[in-house]
């Protein structure tokens, strides 16, 4: 199948087409798009071509006559990378062309299951499908440089008497598939999707690219302006960010000005370092990172600091291999 070619996939672990039937999925994004702006932050149509340069990298997005897809549309991808994810880890066949239920797309998304927005979600295929990408961003070794659909295709493959979409049949991009069969994938919050200021999430997914191998990410608000992909003035984009910096409702990151027009973003500290807390060497940060590849490996450390507070803070003669025996069990679950 095309759609592996060089990613290292073994063939006989493919099929046909993949059913999203897994319960409680790990949200999960592609870094390609994390990492440089392809989706619109406008609440509008946006029908502007855009290119974008940085460090090496190109990518012109031109948008359908429905407008460019934007990162609410984004959900849809996260949810079937989210389900090929999770089968890949867990042994199963998958395939770029996905079956899904809508409705348990829309939950998973947190979003409402009422009739609009199942018109809303067709309108969101619409412009994922209608929205072109040309890029030589590198997913699983290999450099695209044609055009490409965010999806290559979709269709209604059942729907109620009423006409209202009940399974959908979605077919990913090769560049995507790359990007799931390499593993070019970082686990997101899952209340990322209780963000429903474009910008919000925009700026959660730098954050979350940027501060998985490092304890803080400091940029320019010039350099966070143009890697967000806004259109607003930068005096307008600065006082957005000041007020999310007030708000610090971003799950997992908070962010701080700092002297030079710099912004500072850094993982909270879900448990207050104390005397108490079993704190960990460099290595056994490396052989997490090695274990699971593409977290936060010090949103990991947090999560297993909260689960041994509940557990009634006990002592450990090898807090190391406590916290690396609890990851594996993790990884081991799906992440």
């Amino acid at each position: 199948m095309a759609a592996g070619a060089g990613s290292g996939y073994s063939q006989g672990q493919m099929r046909d087409f993949f059913v999203c039937d897994l319960f409680d999925a790990r949200p999960k994004a592609d870094l390609g798009s994390m990492e440089h702006p392809m989706f619109s932050l406008s609440t509008r149509p946006d029908r502007t071509i855009r290119r974008y340069v940085h460090n090496g990298v190109e990518v012109t997005v031109t948008p359908s006559v429905r407008g460019r897809a934007t990162i609410h549309d984004k959900d849809i991808l996260i949810y079937c990378i989210s389900q090929l994810m999770a089968a890949l880890n867990a042994g199963r066949a998958i395939s770029r062309k996905l079956t899904l239920t809508a409705h348990d797309l829309l939950l998973a998304t947190r979003r409402d299951t009422g009739g609009d927005s199942y018109a809303r979600l067709r309108e969101a295929f619409e412009r994922l499908s209608g929205t072109r990408i040309t890029t030589n961003i590198v997913t699983g070794e290999e450099e695209t440089t044609s055009g490409f659909g965010l999806i290559e295709s979709w269709e209604i493959v059942r729907k109620t008497r009423g006409g209202r979409m009940v399974s959908v049949a979605v077919t990913l991009s090769d560049w995507l598939f790359r990007a799931v069969t390499s593993k070019s994938v970082l686990t997101l919050s899952r209340d990322y999707f209780a963000l429903r200021k474009p910008l919000e999430r925009r700026v959660y997914e730098l954050a979350r690219k940027h501060c998985g191998a490092q304890r803080e990410w400091r940029v320019t608000v010039a350099t966070l302006h143009m890697k967000a992909g806004s259109d607003a003035p930068l005096r307008v984009f600065r006082a957005a960010v000041r007020r999310m910096i007030t708000a610090d409702g971003l799950p997992e990151y908070t962010l701080t000005e700092e002297m030079g027009d710099v912004i500072c973003v850094h993982p909270k500290r879900l448990v207050e370092d104390d005397p108490g807390v079993p704190q960990f060497n460099a290595a056994t940060f490396d052989a997490a990172r090695a274990m699971a590849p593409g977290f936060d490996v010090y949103a990991l450390e947090d999560e297993w600091r909260r689960f041994w507070v509940a557990s009634g803070r006990q002592r450990l003669s090898t807090p190391d291999k406590a916290f690396l025996g609890w990851l594996r069990g993790r990884v081991l679950r799906g992440g």
